[in-house]
């Protein structure tokens, strides 16, 4: 099987000129070197894209795959990582991981919190606003916390996010929407645990395969999980496995039903946290889930699990070929793999 793999590498985003921020979502090259190590040893014949344009351009000069592993999170508007997966819709080439809808409603964070509800799941009361004006006469209850609506990695997170009175409110909403260019999303906070579950499988054959707590240290930005908290995580956050019943049930039915009303494919984390009354709420979903080993929160989940990171790999790549029905390779059907 011949595997094409898509993806934004950070290094040549920044020697165009973006800037640090700009780049936090994009991979560095040992991840792509990680991901393609364990397809290599599944016995895939890996073919290294690149990025929308490279695949684009690849495309149209007439080259196809069986199958790509589609890691590209892109870098304009709200469609950004609809794009690869809409480009090789648009040729019928299957690919690992969610489709052009999924993908772009998962990003607007809003609109995912529309969804998650319209499925009586439990979200934080919210509202998506374009102006600081407009947020300053919400009729939510304080404290609020504002954040960017489609961006990632902990983008636009700060101290700041959590507003406990009109003004202050006014004041964060006007920086980020400075800053990013894009409405913002306001949400009651939510006081209690966060916890991000790792999950495999599409549809009804979704499972979760770990829930991981994070826990915030003296030295992390107190009581949330910030820009600065993720990127600069050793020293300041430590994360757990979830263990403890009945919570853990709890949580992980929340994220399995979550990630099945968005539409999200083949692997991706979910984000939940408690309310005052110690109830999970969705925060949002993940299908582009970072995939560094001993970095990334899917690959932390999988060591706690005990499931090594060409097992998880497997799993993803084994449900996107089930799904396309394409043909089962006797790597991809066994239980474990190196």
């Amino acid at each position: 099987m011949r595997v094409g793999l898509t993806y934004d590498l950070r290094e040549e985003y920044l020697a165009a000129g973006y800037s640090d921020v700009d780049t936090a979502e994009f991979d560095q090259p040992e991840t792509i070197d990680a991901i393609a190590g364990a397809l290599r040893n599944l016995a895939l014949d890996i073919d290294r894209i690149g990025n929308a344009r490279q695949l684009a351009t690849r495309l149209t000069a007439g080259d196809r795959w069986d199958l790509v592993f589609n890691f590209c999170e892109g870098l304009h508007g709200f469609g950004r990582e609809s794009l690869v997966p809409a480009l090789l819709d648009a040729w019928q080439i299957p690919y690992v991981f969610s489709d052009p809808l999924a993908c772009a409603v998962t990003l607007h964070k809003g609109v995912a919190k529309h969804v998650v509800r319209g499925h009586g799941l439990a979200t934080a009361n919210f509202a998506v606003v374009e102006s600081a004006g407009a947020a300053g006469c919400l009729n939510l209850r304080y404290p609020l916390f504002a954040k960017p609506v489609a961006e990632g990695t902990g983008k636009g997170i700060s101290t700041a996010s959590r507003a406990s009175t009109p003004d202050e409110l006014v004041a964060v909403c006007g920086a980020l929407l400075t800053r990013y260019r894009q409405p913002v999303l306001i949400e009651e906070f939510l006081p209690g645990r966060e916890f991000t579950v790792g999950l495999v499988g599409t549809g009804p054959e979704a499972e979760a395969i770990g829930t991981m707590e994070v826990h915030l240290g003296p030295k992390a930005d107190a009581g949330i999980y910030t820009f600065d908290n993720k990127a600069h995580w050793e020293g300041r956050v430590t994360y757990s496995l979830l263990t403890e019943q009945p919570l853990l049930s709890a949580v992980e039915a929340l994220a399995v039903g979550a990630w099945q009303a968005l539409g999200c494919r083949d692997g991706g984390r979910l984000d939940i946290r408690l309310d005052a009354a110690g109830v999970p709420n969705f925060l949002e979903a993940n299908p582009l889930a970072g995939l560094l080993p001993g970095h990334s929160d899917l690959p932390f989940i999988c060591d706690f699990k005990g499931i090594p990171y060409g097992e998880l790999i497997r799993r993803i790549v084994l449900s996107a070929v089930v799904r396309a029905r394409l043909p089962v390779t006797p790597l991809l059907g066994t239980r474990t793999a190196a």
